[in-house]
């Protein structure tokens, strides 16, 4: 389930502050750093924004 666009202004990575947007692979829901790249996991609606559960974006 994706991040409401109204919740995703208020939120900023934990690493860098950079803005999240959603970012869906194809097994799992993801917020996404526009600034540093890094994968925070969405686990049942709830994003995951701790800086240990950050994974680097294979894309980059």
């Amino acid at each position: 389930m994706p991040v409401e666009k109204e919740f995703l202004e208020i939120l900023a990575c934990p690493l860098c502050r950079g803005d999240l947007s959603n970012f869906r692979s194809k097994e799992k829901e993801y917020l996404k750093c526009a600034k540093c790249g890094k994968l925070f996991p969405i686990d049942d609606g709830i994003p995951i924004l701790l800086p240990d559960a950050a994974l680097a974006d294979p894309e980059r």
